[in-house]
């Protein structure tokens, strides 16, 4: 072989191998390297496992570790046989008697993350807007100014798009189309539920209040930026980093931010909240759950519903309207009998077959 054949040869086995690493989601390599890890170096397993194996390192980490815990444990044991052609002990029936026994016995209620309810946004992001103020015509408060600018527009698209951490980072201003005082359209070429990695394009209205295209706009004026990541560090003397922020600093930016809104128990939100805060919010204005699911994007209703708090107002008011048709049913004197109500046939309904004596 010649060496201008060898060298692209060796092209092609090196972009085989980025576009593997390209499959998976940063995130999902990582999961599946510490479920490794964990297995190995923790629990001191040999790899490749067996199924008894397998169920004996579920029953000791059970009491331990919660069972969504142990699922991503698995997922990536599972993947490391598959990939390494072994077959997959935690297919195996007994394992996932062990797990279904698991879950029998440690399971517990989902700990949901705490929504950005809409009096606190409007709190932050007024906040927001006199930070900003107060920093414009101030000399050397170039970097106040960028972060400030960064933050709100974070906060309103994260909250009016219902984006998550992995959306709102990989936005690219490359795949921001804005059409000012009617909306912009943002294409992410990966989301964590674009399992065929097709990609996929978000709509979000100019508003009247609040408004996230405005605040994109102000941030991407303010930093002078037109390509690349939308969503980056701001530094201490205001430079602005290359690369986007990273996914696990969704929260602790949330978080610190709220806290230097004075916002009360800061560190009960997550990177769900903002999400799980729109749809709060369109659940009250009177969406339904058709409108819901097209607007974020859910494949079916059980993934919207998670997101969904329980309207305890409502439920108490279904039950007081219930209770008052009741009395409302009753005899209005003492001793008095309610007329009996006049049958009414009902062809869905098939008559008991009476008993012979």
């Amino acid at each position: 072989m010649q060496k201008s054949d060898r060298l692209l040869a060796s092209l092609a086995v090196r972009n085989v191998d980025q576009y593997l690493e390209l499959a998976d989601r940063a995130n999902t390599r990582r999961s599946y390297a510490a479920s490794v890890r964990h297995y190995e170096l923790e629990w001191r397993g040999a790899l490749p496992a067996t199924p008894e194996a397998i169920a004996q390192y579920l029953a000791h980490y059970a009491p331990s570790l919660t069972t969504s815990t142990l699922q991503v444990r698995l997922a990536g044991l599972s993947r490391w046989h598959r990939d390494h052609g072994f077959v997959d002990p935690t297919k195996a029936p007994i394992v996932q008697q062990v797990l279904k026994g698991v879950r029998a016995a440690h399971n517990a209620p989902r700990r949901q993350a705490r929504p950005v309810e809409f009096d606190v946004l409007k709190r932050v992001s007024d906040w927001l807007d006199e930070e900003i103020v107060a920093a414009g015509p101030l000399a050397g408060a170039r970097a106040d100014l960028l972060r400030r600018s960064r933050d709100q527009a974070m906060l309103r698209l994260g909250f009016w798009r219902g984006f998550r951490s992995d959306e709102l980072c990989r936005l690219q201003f490359e795949h921001v189309q804005v059409d000012p005082g009617v909306g912009m359209t943002c294409f992410i070429p990966r989301t964590k539920s674009d399992r065929a990695v097709l990609g996929q394009t978000f709509e979000c209205p100019a508003l009247s209040r609040l408004c996230p295209v405005e605040a994109f706009l102000a941030w991407q004026s303010a930093s002078g930026l037109t390509t690349g990541p939308v969503f980056r560090r701001v530094d201490r003397w205001g430079g602005i980093g290359r690369s986007a922020l990273a996914q696990g600093s969704v929260v602790p930016w949330l978080r610190a931010l709220f806290r230097e809104a004075g916002v009360q128990d800061a560190s009960l939100y997550t990177s769900h909240s903002l999400r799980r805060g729109f749809a709060n919010w369109a659940r009250d204005s009177g969406w339904d759950l058709k409108a819901l699911m097209d607007y974020i994007g859910w494949r079916d209703s059980n993934s919207a519903l998670r997101y969904l708090d329980n309207d305890k107002g409502r439920i108490a008011q279904r039950f007081e309207q219930g209770l008052a048709q009741s009395e409302r049913a009753q005899p209005s004197e003492p001793g008095a009998v309610a007329p009996a109500a006049s049958p009414r046939r009902n062809s869905n309904v098939v008559p008991l077959p009476r008993r012979r004596s």
